[in-house]
């Protein structure tokens, strides 16, 4: 930690950090995680595609899947970048304003993410609780303006932290505790008061991440009151098939950040690798698995991708 007596306003430098006691492999011990990140851009992408070009995947369910994709490939966009400078380069230094910029779009499109698992999960319970009306209810007009009401909420959740952030003192030079730039870790190199920045970032934290899990438990506790109700234990099985897709990649975007969470207040200082691991897992691991999920688990999803190939195939014959 650098000293506060030469602090300034917006003017710092920030030194990204890679796996403590590592340095000398960084090289080799980087090499799986830009493997994660471009599968992730590549399945990602592809799913995107699919969406996009098959007229039998515009069904609400693969258009907010295309939204997850979408948001998925700018988390991606987001860390990827200094992952590389920091790993292949050896570039740690960040500029005050590259930083703040980085944790605004890092934290905007994890809000997104969520917000898109939560329509998921709403898209789910029409379809189980009510199908005869699930063409009416989710249309694409409602499907755009849910959209962009998720994004809308990202962008307004997330605006006053970097603003915030600039009316702090830091010192010149300040050692992050990750290859990326978090609002957590920023406050806590402040040198002077960082009460409301606190309080701004954990409203932002209790508005998305918060609200959206509740609402997602309830969600799962509706569809499971339904499912219950289903005289059939075949119907019960096939409407709970429809629903596991979107319960792994629930799963798989909460429960590192979880684990995470407990990490940094329990054993943070003794397995430091450990906690950048696992930071890096953290928003590495949902846009590798999701792509992988959906491919596994939608019948659809497979027969488009097989269409494809078989359309490259006949054209190259």
């Amino acid at each position: 930690m650098f000293s506060c007596n030469t602090s300034t306003y917006g003017h710092s430098t920030f030194l990204l950090t890679g796996f403590p006691g590592l340095e000398a492999s960084h090289h080799w011990v980087s090499i799986p995680i830009n493997l994660i990140c471009v599968v992730s851009i590549l399945g990602n992408s592809i799913i995107l595609f699919l969406i996009r070009t098959d007229p039998a995947l515009q069904q609400p369910m693969y258009i907010f899947l295309s939204m997850l994709a979408a948001s998925d490939l700018g988390l991606c966009a987001s860390t990827f970048p200094t992952m590389v400078r920091l790993f292949w380069l050896g570039a740690r230094e960040l500029p005050f304003d590259l930083c703040a910029a980085q944790m605004f779009f890092i934290h905007a499109f994890t809000y997104v993410e969520s917000g898109v698992l939560l329509a998921m999960a709403f898209d789910r319970i029409v379809a189980i609780r009510d199908p005869l009306h699930y063409a009416t209810i989710l249309t694409h007009s409602a499907m755009a303006k849910v959209g962009a009401a998720i994004l809308v909420r990202a962008v307004v959740l997330n605006l006053p932290g970097p603003m915030l952030l600039r009316h702090l003192l830091f010192p010149r030079i300040s050692v992050l505790s990750h290859c990326y730039c978090l609002h957590c870790d920023l406050v806590g190199l402040a040198c002077s008061d960082t009460q409301i920045n606190s309080l701004v970032g954990l409203v932002s934290i209790l508005l998305s991440l918060g609200l959206d899990s509740c609402l997602i438990v309830l969600s799962y506790t509706l569809i499971l009151r339904t499912v219950l109700g289903l005289a059939s234990p075949g119907e019960r099985l096939k409407a709970l098939n429809t629903c596991v897709s979107h319960l792994c990649i629930v799963l798989i975007f909460y429960l590192p950040k979880l684990g995470l969470s407990v990490l940094h207040r329990v054993e943070k200082h003794s397995y430091p690798a450990l906690a950048v691991l696992m930071a890096n897992l953290h928003f590495l691991v949902p846009p590798f698995m999701n792509p992988i999920v959906y491919c596994i688990k939608s019948k659809q999803i497979r027969q488009g991708l097989l269409k494809r190939f078989q359309e490259k195939r006949v054209d190259v014959s």
